[in-house]
């Protein structure tokens, strides 16, 4: 079973998806600002606690909003790490599709990092 994790926007997406790419249980909620807050709880809710049927992640890897895709895309390397199974990022329409097909080749990013789409704007230190 693979992970999908969708944070690039305020509506946050997870579902989790066999390795024929078909859908077992999904869960979108407007995440806004509480994304960082709630995202570990609503994994542990779709997976219903039982992490032992993970066999990879798929996160979506960008282009979208710095601090969405950043707390996703840490969640989702922290628990590959953990659990020592594949990670894949992919971005596009068809995101899980070829996430899946990725996972199913074997591919393994081990770190994904995020695509902005744009150099971020930090503000400069006021003197």
């Amino acid at each position: 079973m693979y992970l999908a994790i969708r944070s690039d926007n305020p509506l946050a997406e997870l579902l989790l998806v066999d390795n024929q790419g078909v859908t077992v249980a999904n869960f979108q909620w407007q995440a806004d600002r509480t994304l960082a807050r709630d995202i570990v709880g609503r994994i542990d809710e779709l997976l219903a606690g039982n992490y032992d049927q993970l066999t990879g992640v798929i996160v979506y890897a960008g282009p979208g909003s710095f601090t969405g895709l950043r707390i996703g895309i840490a969640t989702a390397n922290a628990l590959v790490a953990a659990k020592k199974i594949a990670i894949v990022g992919v971005s596009g329409q068809d995101w899980v599709a070829d996430g899946v097909e990725r996972l199913n080749n074997g591919d393994n990013d081990r770190i994904v990092m995020p695509n902005y789409g744009a150099a971020p704007h930090i503000t400069n230190p006021k003197k």
